[in-house]
């Protein structure tokens, strides 16, 4: 076979040579140990937590080291396409905190090793397949779908690993009259790797890989046997192709990728062999599980799980800060120890390493989550709290967005109980945070809780308001306020403080603290809220008043 005329023949309209892509993306210049990192996401409208995770160690990976991160949008699957989902990665990623050094954006590329989106890249593959073909190191495979379909049906009989390879890669013997004749004939063709091959190897003379992986170590698994598809008939190349062309020219030097990858790391290896690059370090993560109802662990599903994806988190708008903290506890297993002995230092001076990530499943924990929010949340001032929050609603329930027009009002509100001895931790997410305040606005006042059965049973309710207003003075002081509350309690036979109602229940109708829950729903509507007085400060005497005669 002349494997140059071969090639002409297969692309006669590629006239750039690999050394001309070679120049046109020279080494990057930068310092020692940098690394260059990429996140590939395909625009199939749908980012989930697993690309979040992934981000997070290339730009950790990047930025430590002084390197470069990258944004490649990898559309090389064309029916999976979804319009207007590139803007949905950028804008997504960007909410949390992730910022690329390069790569695509909203208004074109930026950086000088584009193009960045696979679909505009189609003849630099083809000049690398070329060179394959011209090498003897790829063929063209006439093969039709029901052909494939027989090859399958026979090696199941045989029961043999199904695929293109040795005796079944029937178009590797063509000659290359046989291959201008299909070509003239109008055959559609794929363009297949052709692979040193194993399967007719005994077992103890397969040719195996070793492969330092990152986080994995050293991994030892059988070489490529099957002669993968590099092109389709489309002209368009598979993932395997493209990303080992692009991760070589664009000079990635770390590839951050879930473990559902390392299947496929032997045909990756192959075709930087076979291209004679060097590959770049591998990092395969751990999948992203959780616990089921039985307590067993299993794999977050895009269909069981909607906290798999991103739009999860900013729909109930969580702070990017506390996603990211999260994200570190579970990729480093130093992070929390670390975060212990420094409190508040900023989360970039933690040194992420590899070395210390899992190699098992990653454990997704909600609770978890909101629990280090509760944490995040309150070192965050009520001043960016209500920037934060005021942007999420703007975009996400723009029927509240008048909750914004005092500021002052709003940020005391957000404020309630975080610069005590020991502070509330009551704000996790947007969502919840506009649902635990609703009750200061009064088109969003509602009843959700009724008043203690025991103060119900005593027909006490307007009796004990009434009263409370005719003491009410809107100038007391706490201390003040509260004794005020006691002397009403012990006036319609309740008792004046909890344990002496616990000790003689049949003395009193109940305690004190039932007579201020009375108070507390009429206000709020709910038995549980931060402290009372102070909720009253922020509402003022006026509103603080109506909603007290509304009960009377």
């Amino acid at each position: 076979m002349d494997y140059e005329k071969l090639a002409e023949l297969l692309f006669p309209h590629i006239t750039r040579t690999p050394e001309d892509y070679e120049a046109m993306y020279p080494p990057r210049q930068l310092p020692e140990g940098a690394k260059v990192t990429r996140l590939g996401p395909s625009p199939t409208g749908f980012i989930h937590l697993g690309n979040l995770y992934g981000a997070f160690v290339d730009e950790r990976l990047a930025h430590q080291s002084g390197g470069v991160f990258y944004l490649r949008i990898e559309d090389t699957d064309d029916k999976r396409f979804v319009e207007g989902a590139v803007e949905i990665i950028i804008n997504s990623l960007r909410f949390f905190g992730i910022n690329f050094d390069e790569g695509a954006t909203m208004d074109g590329d930026t950086g000088s090793y584009g193009d960045y989106t696979q679909s505009r890249r189609g003849e630099i593959y083809q000049c690398f397949a070329k060179k394959l073909v011209r090498e003897g190191k790829a063929y063209p495979c006439f093969l039709t779908e029901e052909e494939i379909a027989e090859i399958r049906c026979k090696q199941e009989e045989m029961k043999l690993t199904p695929g293109i390879y040795c005796q079944f890669a029937k178009c590797r013997s063509l000659t290359y009259e046989q291959v201008e004749e299909n070509i003239k004939a109008g055959k559609p063709y794929v363009v297949r790797l052709k692979s040193d091959g194993n399967m007719s190897l005994p077992e103890d003379q397969i040719k195996r890989i070793h492969v330092q992986d990152a986080i994995r170590g050293t991994l030892d698994m059988p070489a490529n046997d099957q002669d993968t598809v590099i092109l389709k008939a489309t002209g368009i190349p598979t993932y395997h192709f493209a990303h080992v062309v692009d991760d070589h020219l664009m000079r990635t030097t770390h590839v951050v990728r879930g473990a559902e990858w390392l299947p496929s790391l032997p045909i990756h290896i192959e075709l930087f062999e076979k291209l004679g690059w060097e590959p770049p370090v591998y990092c395969h993560t751990a999948q992203l599980m959780k616990l089921d109802e039985e307590g067993n662990k299993r794999k977050l599903s895009k269909r069981k799980d909607p906290e798999l994806s991103l739009d999860y988190y900013r729909n109930q708008g969580y702070h990017p800060a506390a996603v990211r903290e999260y994200l570190m506890t579970i990729l480093n297993s130093n992070f929390e120890e670390w975060r212990i002995a420094n409190p508040d230092a900023d989360i970039d001076e933690f040194e992420f390493t590899t070395e210390k990530m899992s190699t098992s499943g990653a454990l997704f924990d909600l609770n978890k989550l909101n629990d280090i929010s509760k944490d995040v949340l309150l070192k965050i001032s009520a001043s960016d709290l209500y920037d934060f929050l005021k942007g999420w609603a703007a975009e996400f329930r723009p029927e509240i967005i008048h909750m914004f027009d005092d500021r002052a009002y709003l940020e005391r509100i957000l404020d309630i109980g975080r610069k005590e001895a020991k502070p509330r931790k009551d704000h996790i997410y947007a969502q919840q945070m506009v649902d635990n305040i609703s009750y200061f606005f009064d088109d969003m006042f509602k009843i959700e809780d009724s008043f203690p059965a025991e103060v119900e049973a005593a027909g006490d309710t307007a009796a004990i308001l009434r009263k409370y207003l005719e003491t009410y003075d809107h100038s007391d002081d706490q201390e003040t306020w509260f004794a005020k509350i006691r002397t009403i309690a012990q006036e319609l036979g309740y008792a004046a403080k909890p344990k002496d109602y616990k000790k003689n229940p049949d003395q009193y109708k109940g305690h004190v603290g039932h007579v201020s829950t009375v108070i507390r729903v009429a206000l709020m509507g709910r038995q549980q809220s931060p402290d009372v007085w102070e909720i009253q400060q922020i509402l003022g005497e006026k509103r603080t008043r109506e909603r007290l005669e509304r009960f009377i």
